[in-house]
């Protein structure tokens, strides 16, 4: 397997982390001379997580996946290098599926218990209780009702979809240079996990935008 993909992502990964730790720590500086605070809490650091770092890798490893399986065509290239995109692919599509679990994983047993956990009955600050807040608040009630009943339930494709597309590219393999059919199956299936995913992901933004989970 090639790994100069791997590495040029880990570099990627590392540069930005450098880069936000010394925008954070900058801030941070600057906000200690105003008098002020800003640090993630332990639950904004895990949301954070699943629905940013997750998501951007999720992102790089299907836009990969997906530039993979289009150009596998015998008459773009030479043998030698469909080969060596084999194994990028290879790399893109058991990535994008890792990338999926683990996303939907932090998400149903870390972020969400946080976020429907119930509210002490005689509690009059329903911050620290994202569901109980979406439905106290009206016109916000939808969030929760639709909102998030759908997410919890559609996240789960993504990664169900990714990793029948990564069995489908190491079981088959050089298959799909040949097999137009077989090909095209496979990057349905890899754009309806991204759509899954993409729809997952945009309706927690939104959810986390009216009862932000701190």
């Amino acid at each position: 397997m090639d790994v100069l993909p791997l590495r040029s992502l880990i570099a990627a990964i590392t540069l930005s982390y450098s880069r936000c730790y010394k925008m954070q720590s900058l801030l941070r500086r600057t906000n200690s001379r105003k008098g002020l605070e800003m640090d993630l809490t332990n639950r904004e650091t895990w949301t954070a997580l699943h629905g940013m770092l997750f998501g951007a890798l999720f992102l790089l490893a299907f836009a990969g996946g997906m530039a993979g399986l289009w150009s596998l065509r015998p008459e773009w290239v030479t043998v030698n290098g469909l080969q060596e995109r084999m194994s990028r692919l290879r790399l893109g599509v058991t990535s994008m599926a890792v990338i999926a679990w683990l996303t939907v994983i932090t998400g149903t047993w870390i972020v969400y218990p946080w976020y429907r956990a119930p509210a002490p009955k005689d509690a009059t600050d329903l911050t620290d209780y994202p569901k109980a807040l979406l439905l106290a608040t009206p016109g916000k009630e939808d969030w929760h009702e639709f909102g998030m009943e759908w997410k919890e339930h559609v996240a789960w494709i993504s990664p169900i979809l990714a990793t029948a597309v990564a069995f489908i590219v190491v079981y088959y393999g050089n298959q799909l240079i040949v097999d137009k059919k077989l090909r095209y199956l496979t990057m349905t299936l890899f754009v309806l996990a991204f759509a899954a995913a993409g729809i997952a992901g945009l309706l927690g933004a939104f959810i986390t935008k009216s009862a932000p989970l701190q």
